[in-house]
């Protein structure tokens, strides 16, 4: 008996010892918490997948740059069409979604290849293709200098259409023009609806599929500077980009209402745009606005813990 116990107990020290070397080897080589993205590249967008890849999109030409966040080593993996690549969302089937800016257009790219899959033509003038969230039967693009969302349904299968709808913003949405309006977007923790931060008065929308927007109660908090959204359960993560601030709000389930739970800075945010998650970490990429761009400009991203 006793050596039966004895010999079960050596089997159960090495399973433990077996599963304990990984997370070992995690904390000796922990993931980098800082990492370049190249000179000159005008970064805005990120997009994480349920891989340790993220993606980046440049304002300068639109190229797709991909890091592995393991190491923080990445490459130029689909040149741009010489316009911005803004907001980017990756979908289930490893498809990455790009707004495209002023170029008024968006673009589905295969997050593997680079190749472009899909584009579609929203607008051809006072445009600004600024953000896009991928739902379960449709990605939703904003537009900054309009009062409307492009939608691009998927089909059973998540083939993509030949065109695009424009859906009307209506009820508590005022377009101001000559300004960025409409800029981040995301879903209610109940999936239900999208919620829209209208950066130039510092609110947050939540709409319906057909547009009705109704302004969320954020308990009096605006939000200036409101720039990409992230929603985890029932966790808004609002990047405030030229006050170097992510906001965490607590959201109800039909996103509502909200109250704000924390705010966190970092001396590494220079004018971050907005945020994407990984495991226990929120990444930002620094637009660095306030930096006069030139083709020697350094660009890069930075990571910190969830709250």
């Amino acid at each position: 008996m006793s050596r039966t116990l004895g010999a079960l107990a050596a089997v159960v020290l090495g399973v433990s010892l077996v599963a304990a070397a990984p997370a070992a080897a995690e904390r000796a080589h922990p993931f980098p918490d800082e990492f370049a993205l190249p000179n000159g590249f005008l970064p805005e967008g990120i997009a994480i997948g349920h891989a340790p890849v993220a993606y980046f999109g440049s304002r300068a030409d639109g190229d797709l740059f991909r890091v592995d966040l393991r190491t923080g080593h990445g490459e130029v993996f689909s040149q741009g069409p010489g316009t911005a690549s803004v907001g980017l969302k990756v979908d289930r089937w490893k498809r990455l979604f790009v707004a495209g800016g002023a170029g008024g257009d968006g673009r589905v790219v295969d997050a593997k290849t680079g190749e472009i899959l899909s584009s579609y033509k929203f607008a051809t003038s006072d445009t600004f293709v600024n953000d896009v969230v991928i739902t379960d039967d449709a990605a939703y693009f904003t537009d900054s200098r309009k009062a409307l969302l492009y939608k691009i349904p998927f089909g059973r299968h998540g083939e993509l259409p030949a065109a695009h709808t424009a859906i009307p913003l209506t009820g508590d949405f005022k377009l101001t023009a000559g300004v960025n309006n409409a800029n981040g977007i995301a879903q209610t923790p109940d999936r239900r609806a999208l919620l829209v931060v209208q950066s130039n008065e510092g609110l947050l929308h939540r709409l319906t599929d057909d547009g009705v927007t109704k302004i969320v109660d954020l308990g009096g908090y605006v939000l200036t500077n409101g720039d990409g959204l992230l929603v985890e359960g029932r966790t808004l993560y609002v990047v405030q980009n030229r006050l170097n601030t992510l906001a965490a709000f607590e959201l109800d389930k039909a996103g509502t209402s909200g109250k704000l739970v924390t705010k966190i800075t970092d001396t590494r945010f220079d004018v971050p745009t907005t945020v994407a998650s990984f495991a226990n970490r929120l990444y930002l990429p620094n637009a660095r606005f306030t930096t006069p761009p030139t083709p020697s400009t350094p660009y890069n991203a930075v990571a910190v813990p969830k709250p």
